[in-house]
């Protein structure tokens, strides 16, 4: 049996992107699951993952629709007709991964015995709450990816995906060269354009929430500049040419690149 893992900060991932029946976390899962994999988690310690209550309940999450919608219309996309209803959908993915066996009991990523070395496909769903950094700049997350991204080199049959934020913690993982295990591969990230637009619009009452790194930090996008071959911040769903390696751009693209990750291990 294909088996995918998913690598989570304890808090703070992006579990729904509002407009679209469409999530970082729940939808890839959702559709592994669909595909037959056995899917794990891991955490730094073990501790089950929750993501951000702001995307998912109460009256931020009704202000960040409106948030959502304004990106969707940045991206050139038409949300669900019914936004309510693509909104519940989700959030119901959303809880019924949270109360999965495997969700309640992750493996723990700084554990001396675990590896990715067994799994198929290694996920990495992003999210902007500054709890994310925990993934993002552990030096024993940067390890296991570095050790295990070559293992994805064509005609391999392993894959890697990593969307939003996601795509940060990949990029620091460097090689026995020192660079970035990205370096000459192509990748997407979150659009500068989108990080701006979210942040500027919600500023007046939720601050620098939508900057991980706070006010006056760098964009994931400029941040990934110099580290890969190339970054392509209008494609949906990026595929490397040499690496079954698949990014994303944002929650939109969450079940296009899932269904791609699940085309790779399929073909192998």
């Amino acid at each position: 049996m294909v088996k995918a893992i998913m690598l989570m900060a304890d808090y703070g991932h992006d579990p729904t992107a509002k407009v679209h029946v469409f999530s970082e976390t729940a939808i890839p899962y959702t559709t592994f699951q669909k595909a037959g994999f056995e899917v794990h988690f891991a955490t730094e310690t073990g501790k089950a993952p929750a993501c951000d209550e702001k995307m998912l309940r109460g009256i931020t999450q009704a202000l960040l629709v409106l948030r959502s919608s304004d990106r969707y219309l940045a991206a050139r996309t038409i949300p669900n007709k019914s936004s309510k209803g693509a909104t519940s959908s989700v959030v119901q993915k959303y809880d019924s991964m949270a109360a999965s066996h495997e969700c309640k009991h992750p493996r723990a990523w700084t554990a001396p015995d675990f590896s990715l070395d067994s799994y198929d496909i290694v996920f990495l769903p992003g999210g902007h709450e500054k709890s994310v950094r925990q993934i993002i700049d552990s030096a024993a997350v940067q390890k296991l990816l570095a050790d295990y991204y070559p293992k994805t080199k064509k005609p391999s049959n392993k894959a890697i995906g990593a969307v939003c934020h996601g795509v940060m913690a990949l990029s620091k993982a460097k090689g026995e060269d020192g660079k970035s295990v990205l370096h000459g591969c192509v990748t997407t990230a979150l659009p500068a354009r989108f990080e701006q637009l979210a942040y500027w619009g919600t500023r007046a009452f939720l601050g620098d929430y939508y900057k991980t790194y706070g006010a006056g930090s760098e964009d994931v996008e400029a941040s990934q500049r110099g580290t890969t071959a190339d970054i392509e911040g209008r494609s949906f769903v990026v595929h490397d040419d040499n690496f079954n390696y698949v990014s994303a751009r944002y929650p939109g693209d969450a079940e296009p690149m899932a269904e791609k990750l699940v085309s790779l291990v399929q073909k192998t």
